[in-house]
C-alpha cells in the first residue's frame, strides 16, 4: 500500500471517527479520569473513539503497528506504525468548544518521531466539518484544495501555542512567548496542536510552537506543514518537554533562532 492509499485509509477513518466523537458530544461528555494533572482530562469519547480507530486499523492491515494516546502501543510486522489522537483537543471538546479533532498518521519505521518517517495524515474536525490531508510526496489537501504555507510579511507572523496542563510549566511558557512576541503580528491559543498545524499548512496561521507534545499530538499535522511546504523540527530533545516548531521556512528559521537561544 502507497502513501496515497494509506492517506485514504486514514481519512475515511477518521470522518468515520470524527461522527462518532460529535454525536457523543451532543448526547453529553462524561469525564473518565484525569492523566497527568486534574487538568489533563479524558473521556470516556477519548477511549471509545480510539477503539473504533484501533478495530477499523486492525481489520483494514492487521499486520500493522498502534501508538494510541488512550491505549498504547502494539508492535507489528509490516514496518507501519498508526500514531493516533483519538480527541485531540478533549479540553475543548469537553467544554463544547469546536476546536477539537481526530489525528490519524501512518509513519514507517520505530515509533519515535526522530527515528520514523510520515507517510500519510489526516487531520479531521468534526464540529466544523473539515478534513486535512496529506500523502508524502503528493501534497497536502483539503476540499480539494492543495495546501501552502504562508510567506512571511512585513505586518509580522501570526503564531499559535499551547500550555502544558502542569501549573509549574507555566511561568517558563509564558516567558517563551514574551521572547517570540517581537515577530509576531498577534498570538493564538486555540488547544489543539494538531488543528494548529492543519491551520500552519493552511495558511491560516504563519508558524507554530510548543513545548512538551507527545507523538500523536503532531504526528499527522507535522506531516501536513512539511507537505504543504513548510519546515518543522524538534529541539531540546533531551529535556522532558522538547520543542515543536512549525512554519514557513522563514518563520520556522525565526522562531529556532529564538528558542535555541533558551537552552542552557
Amino acid at each position: 500500500m502507497d502513501a496515497l492509499e494509506l492517506s485514504a485509509l486514514a481519512t475515511e477513518i477518521a470522518e468515520e471517527a470524527g461522527a462518532l466523537a460529535r454525536t457523543r458530544r451532543r448526547e453529553g461528555v462524561r469525564l473518565a479520569a484525569t492523566k497527568s494533572t486534574l487538568a489533563d482530562i479524558v473521556t470516556e469519547a477519548d477511549r471509545e473513539v480510539e477503539a473504533l480507530i484501533r478495530e477499523r486499523l486492525r481489520a483494514a492491515r492487521p499486520a500493522d503497528g498502534f501508538l494510541g494516546e488512550e491505549s498504547g502501543a502494539a508492535t507489528g510486522d509490516s514496518g507501519i506504525t498508526w500514531v493516533v489522537d483519538p480527541i485531540d483537543g478533549t479540553v475543548n471538546y469537553a467544554y463544547g468548544i469546536p476546536a477539537y479533532n481526530v489525528s490519524i498518521a501512518a509513519v514507517s519505521g520505530p515509533p519515535e518521531p526522530d527515528a520514523w518517517e510520515a507517510l500519510a495524515a489526516a487531520v479531521h474536525a468534526p464540529a466544523v466539518g473539515e478534513t486535512f490531508t496529506a500523502a508524502r510526496g503528493h501534497g497536502s489537501w483539503s476540499d480539494g484544495v492543495r495546501l501552502a504555507v504562508t510567506a512571511v510579511t512585513d505586518a509580522g507572523a501570526l503564531l499559535a501555542t499551547g500550555f502544558g496542563y502542569d501549573p509549574a510549566t507555566h511561568d517558563g511558557d509564558l516567558a517563551t512567548v514574551r521572547r517570540v512576541m517581537p515577530i509576531a503580528r498577534d498570538l493564538r491559543r486555540m488547544g489543539s496542536a494538531a488543528l494548529d498545524l492543519a491551520y500552519v499548512a493552511a495558511g491560516r496561521l504563519d508558524g507554530y510552537f510548543e513545548r512538551g507534545l507527545k507523538p500523536w499530538d503532531h504526528a499527522a499535522g507535522a506531516l501536513l506543514v512539511q507537505e504543504a511546504g513548510g519546515r518543522v523540527s524538534r529541539i531540546d530533545r533531551e529535556s522532558p518537554r522538547p520543542y515543536l516548531i512549525a512554519g514557513g521556512v522563514t518563520v520556522h528559521d525565526r522562531l529556532r533562532d529564538i528558542l535555541d537561544e533558551e537552552k542552557p
